[in-house]
Protein backbone atom coordinates (compact mmCIF):
# COMPACT_ATOMS: atom_id res chain seq x y z
CA UNK A 1 0.00 0.00 0.00
CA UNK A 2 1.31 3.31 -0.66
CA UNK A 3 2.44 5.14 2.44
CA UNK A 4 2.44 9.05 2.53
CA UNK A 5 4.28 10.96 5.32
CA UNK A 6 2.09 14.41 6.24
CA UNK A 7 4.35 17.05 7.76
CA UNK A 8 3.46 20.95 7.94
CA UNK A 9 4.94 24.48 9.93
CA UNK A 10 1.67 25.50 11.25
CA UNK A 11 1.76 22.35 13.92
CA UNK A 12 0.15 19.18 14.27
CA UNK A 13 -2.98 20.33 15.77
CA UNK A 14 -3.58 23.11 12.44
CA UNK A 15 -6.85 22.31 10.79
CA UNK A 16 -4.86 22.13 7.57
CA UNK A 17 -2.75 19.06 8.27
CA UNK A 18 -5.83 17.50 9.87
CA UNK A 19 -8.19 18.26 6.31
CA UNK A 20 -4.97 16.96 4.29
CA UNK A 21 -4.37 13.58 6.52
CA UNK A 22 -7.81 12.78 6.54
CA UNK A 23 -7.89 12.95 2.50
CA UNK A 24 -4.81 11.30 1.64
CA UNK A 25 -5.99 8.35 4.25
CA UNK A 26 -8.46 7.62 1.16
CA UNK A 27 -5.89 6.88 -1.21
CA UNK A 28 -2.61 5.46 1.40
CA UNK A 29 -1.53 4.78 4.57
CA UNK A 30 -0.75 8.02 6.05
CA UNK A 31 1.74 9.07 9.09
CA UNK A 32 1.69 12.56 10.33
CA UNK A 33 4.95 13.86 11.39
CA UNK A 34 4.68 17.76 12.34
CA UNK A 35 6.22 20.56 14.69
CA UNK A 36 4.30 20.26 18.07
CA UNK A 37 3.57 24.36 17.73
CA UNK A 38 4.00 26.52 14.93
CA UNK A 39 7.11 26.85 13.00
CA UNK A 40 6.02 29.28 10.28
CA UNK A 41 8.57 31.06 8.34
CA UNK A 42 11.44 28.53 9.78
CA UNK A 43 12.88 28.03 6.50
CA UNK A 44 15.03 24.95 5.67
CA UNK A 45 16.50 25.33 9.52
CA UNK A 46 17.39 21.78 11.07
CA UNK A 47 18.34 21.55 14.80
CA UNK A 48 21.40 20.49 15.81
CA UNK A 49 22.22 22.43 19.07
CA UNK A 50 19.56 20.18 21.10
CA UNK A 51 18.00 16.67 20.99
CA UNK A 52 14.37 16.11 19.47
CA UNK A 53 11.86 14.71 21.02
CA UNK A 54 8.99 12.63 19.07
CA UNK A 55 5.28 12.35 21.16
CA UNK A 56 3.01 9.85 19.57
CA UNK A 57 -0.36 11.66 20.09
CA UNK A 58 -2.44 9.02 18.67
CA UNK A 59 -2.01 6.15 15.82
CA UNK A 60 -0.16 7.37 12.73
CA UNK A 61 -0.22 11.01 14.53
CA UNK A 62 3.27 12.04 16.54
CA UNK A 63 3.97 15.17 17.31
CA UNK A 64 8.16 16.68 17.77
CA UNK A 65 9.36 19.44 19.37
CA UNK A 66 11.44 20.64 15.93
CA UNK A 67 11.17 22.50 12.94
CA UNK A 68 9.27 20.84 9.47
CA UNK A 69 12.96 19.97 8.49
CA UNK A 70 13.71 18.35 11.24
CA UNK A 71 10.10 16.23 11.68
CA UNK A 72 11.13 14.96 7.89
CA UNK A 73 14.44 13.93 8.58
CA UNK A 74 13.34 11.93 12.04
CA UNK A 75 10.39 10.25 9.89
CA UNK A 76 12.17 9.49 6.54
CA UNK A 77 16.01 8.72 9.04
CA UNK A 78 14.68 6.79 11.52
CA UNK A 79 10.60 6.12 12.52
CA UNK A 80 10.35 5.08 9.09
CA UNK A 81 13.13 3.44 8.04
CA UNK A 82 12.06 0.09 7.23
CA UNK A 83 9.16 1.02 5.02
CA UNK A 84 10.16 4.61 3.90
CA UNK A 85 7.30 6.73 2.52
CA UNK A 86 6.27 6.97 -1.42
CA UNK A 87 5.61 10.37 -1.08
CA UNK A 88 5.81 13.32 1.49
CA UNK A 89 2.57 16.51 1.93
CA UNK A 90 3.24 19.35 3.87
CA UNK A 91 0.50 21.33 4.52
CA UNK A 92 -2.33 22.71 3.91
CA UNK A 93 -0.56 26.03 4.94
CA UNK A 94 -2.87 28.23 6.42
CA UNK A 95 -2.00 31.35 4.41
CA UNK A 96 -0.27 31.17 0.34
CA UNK A 97 3.67 30.76 -0.39
CA UNK A 98 4.24 32.19 -3.58
CA UNK A 99 7.27 33.50 -5.38
CA UNK A 100 9.99 34.38 -3.42
CA UNK A 101 8.46 32.99 -0.13
CA UNK A 102 9.08 29.65 -0.86
CA UNK A 103 12.45 29.97 0.01
CA UNK A 104 11.31 31.14 3.96
CA UNK A 105 8.75 28.91 4.14
CA UNK A 106 8.70 25.73 6.43
CA UNK A 107 6.02 23.97 4.39
CA UNK A 108 8.28 23.80 1.27
CA UNK A 109 10.80 23.51 3.19
CA UNK A 110 9.64 19.89 4.33
CA UNK A 111 9.79 19.45 0.66
CA UNK A 112 12.82 20.50 0.27
CA UNK A 113 14.35 18.27 2.80
CA UNK A 114 12.31 15.16 1.31
CA UNK A 115 13.49 15.16 -2.36
CA UNK A 116 17.22 15.92 -0.70
CA UNK A 117 15.99 12.56 1.10
CA UNK A 118 15.32 10.72 -1.92
CA UNK A 119 11.69 11.02 -1.56
CA UNK A 120 8.84 12.97 -4.09
CA UNK A 121 7.20 15.54 -2.46
CA UNK A 122 4.35 17.99 -2.77
CA UNK A 123 4.03 21.26 -0.59
CA UNK A 124 0.38 22.93 -0.68
CA UNK A 125 -0.80 26.33 0.57
CA UNK A 126 -3.94 28.11 0.93
CA UNK A 127 -5.12 31.81 0.00
CA UNK A 128 -7.14 32.86 3.10
CA UNK A 129 -9.44 34.91 2.59
CA UNK A 130 -13.15 35.03 2.94
CA UNK A 131 -14.54 31.71 1.61
CA UNK A 132 -11.57 29.83 1.78
CA UNK A 133 -12.05 25.91 2.86
CA UNK A 134 -9.62 23.39 3.87
CA UNK A 135 -11.81 20.38 3.22
CA UNK A 136 -12.40 21.69 -0.48
CA UNK A 137 -8.65 22.04 -0.68
CA UNK A 138 -7.75 19.02 0.51
CA UNK A 139 -10.13 16.96 -1.86
CA UNK A 140 -8.45 19.12 -4.31
CA UNK A 141 -5.15 17.82 -2.89
CA UNK A 142 -5.92 14.42 -3.11
CA UNK A 143 -6.98 14.79 -6.83
CA UNK A 144 -3.38 16.52 -7.42
CA UNK A 145 -2.11 13.35 -5.35
CA UNK A 146 -3.38 10.39 -7.39
CA UNK A 147 -1.88 12.03 -10.36
CA UNK A 148 1.59 13.17 -9.13
CA UNK A 149 1.62 9.03 -7.81
CA UNK A 150 1.01 7.80 -11.41
CA UNK A 151 3.82 9.40 -12.93
CA UNK A 152 7.19 7.58 -13.10
CA UNK A 153 8.67 7.89 -10.03
CA UNK A 154 11.43 10.70 -9.96
CA UNK A 155 13.13 11.09 -6.17
CA UNK A 156 13.67 15.00 -7.01
CA UNK A 157 10.02 15.59 -8.00
CA UNK A 158 8.93 18.63 -6.61
CA UNK A 159 5.38 20.81 -7.38
CA UNK A 160 4.47 23.41 -4.86
CA UNK A 161 0.69 24.03 -5.06
CA UNK A 162 -1.45 26.98 -3.85
CA UNK A 163 -5.32 27.06 -3.92
CA UNK A 164 -7.13 29.81 -3.85
CA UNK A 165 -9.86 30.98 -1.47
CA UNK A 166 -12.74 31.48 -4.31
CA UNK A 167 -13.83 28.24 -5.48
CA UNK A 168 -11.78 26.69 -8.24
CA UNK A 169 -11.33 28.18 -11.88
CA UNK A 170 -9.67 25.69 -13.05
CA UNK A 171 -5.46 24.20 -12.93
CA UNK A 172 -1.68 26.33 -14.09
CA UNK A 173 1.10 25.38 -14.36
CA UNK A 174 3.04 28.34 -13.20
CA UNK A 175 6.60 29.73 -12.34
CA UNK A 176 7.73 31.41 -9.36
CA UNK A 177 6.05 35.42 -9.11
CA UNK A 178 8.13 37.99 -7.76
CA UNK A 179 7.17 40.43 -4.89
CA UNK A 180 8.46 43.45 -2.84
CA UNK A 181 7.65 43.97 1.18
CA UNK A 182 7.05 47.74 1.66
CA UNK A 183 7.98 48.48 5.13
CA UNK A 184 9.56 45.06 5.42
CA UNK A 185 11.22 45.91 8.99
CA UNK A 186 8.71 48.48 11.55
CA UNK A 187 10.83 50.20 14.02
CA UNK A 188 9.30 50.97 17.78
CA UNK A 189 9.58 51.77 21.20
CA UNK A 190 8.91 49.95 24.03
CA UNK A 191 7.54 51.88 27.33
CA UNK A 192 10.99 51.64 28.66
CA UNK A 193 12.38 53.74 25.81
CA UNK A 194 14.13 50.47 24.28
CA UNK A 195 13.85 50.37 20.81
CA UNK A 196 12.41 46.74 18.91
CA UNK A 197 11.70 45.46 15.50
CA UNK A 198 8.80 43.69 14.16
CA UNK A 199 9.83 42.60 10.40
CA UNK A 200 6.41 42.66 8.89
CA UNK A 201 4.81 44.74 6.07
CA UNK A 202 2.43 44.60 3.14
CA UNK A 203 3.38 42.34 -0.09
CA UNK A 204 3.30 44.35 -3.56
CA UNK A 205 2.86 41.47 -6.09
CA UNK A 206 4.04 41.34 -9.71
CA UNK A 207 1.34 39.54 -11.49
CA UNK A 208 3.47 38.64 -14.37
CA UNK A 209 1.89 36.51 -16.82
CA UNK A 210 2.32 32.87 -15.96
CA UNK A 211 3.36 33.47 -12.40
CA UNK A 212 1.68 31.70 -9.53
CA UNK A 213 0.75 35.00 -8.04
CA UNK A 214 -1.35 35.82 -11.45
CA UNK A 215 -3.02 31.99 -11.17
CA UNK A 216 -4.30 32.54 -7.69
CA UNK A 217 -5.63 36.01 -8.01
CA UNK A 218 -7.42 34.98 -10.90
CA UNK A 219 -9.03 32.11 -9.03
CA UNK A 220 -6.71 29.07 -10.20
CA UNK A 221 -5.15 26.19 -8.47
CA UNK A 222 -1.51 26.94 -9.10
CA UNK A 223 1.01 24.53 -9.58
CA UNK A 224 4.76 25.27 -9.93
CA UNK A 225 7.42 22.32 -10.08
CA UNK A 226 10.15 22.95 -8.68
CA UNK A 227 14.03 22.23 -7.91
CA UNK A 228 17.02 22.66 -5.38
CA UNK A 229 19.65 23.41 -8.11
CA UNK A 230 20.04 26.66 -8.03
CA UNK A 231 23.30 27.17 -10.01
CA UNK A 232 23.13 29.91 -12.66
CA UNK A 233 24.04 28.09 -15.70
CA UNK A 234 24.29 30.91 -18.01
CA UNK A 235 26.04 33.21 -15.46
CA UNK A 236 28.29 30.28 -15.47
CA UNK A 237 29.34 30.18 -18.93
CA UNK A 238 29.95 33.51 -18.91
CA UNK A 239 32.51 33.76 -15.86
CA UNK A 240 34.67 30.97 -17.36
CA UNK A 241 36.87 33.25 -18.58
CA UNK A 242 37.91 34.44 -15.20
CA UNK A 243 39.02 31.23 -14.48
CA UNK A 244 42.43 31.56 -15.09
CA UNK A 245 43.36 35.36 -14.08
CA UNK A 246 41.90 34.13 -10.82
CA UNK A 247 43.87 30.81 -10.55
CA UNK A 248 46.86 32.64 -11.26
CA UNK A 249 45.72 35.09 -8.17
CA UNK A 250 45.21 32.44 -5.98
CA UNK A 251 48.52 30.53 -6.98
CA UNK A 252 50.22 34.14 -5.69
CA UNK A 253 48.43 34.28 -2.74
CA UNK A 254 49.50 30.53 -1.45
CA UNK A 255 53.06 31.62 -2.71
CA UNK A 256 53.38 34.59 -0.09
CA UNK A 257 52.49 32.53 3.16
Amino acid sequence: MTRILVTNDDGVFSPGIKALAEELSRIAEVIVVAPDREQSAAGHALTLDRPLRLRRLDEGWHAVDGTPTDCVALAVQSLLKDHPPDLIASGINFGLNLGDDVTYSGTVSATFEGVLLGVPSIAFSQEVTDGFSFPRSARMARELVERFLALPREPSRLWSVNFPAARFAGVRWTRLGRREYQQAVVEKTDPRGRQYFWIAGTPVWDHAQGTDSEAVSKGFVSVTPLHLDLTDYPNLRDLTSLEEPLSAAARAVAEEE
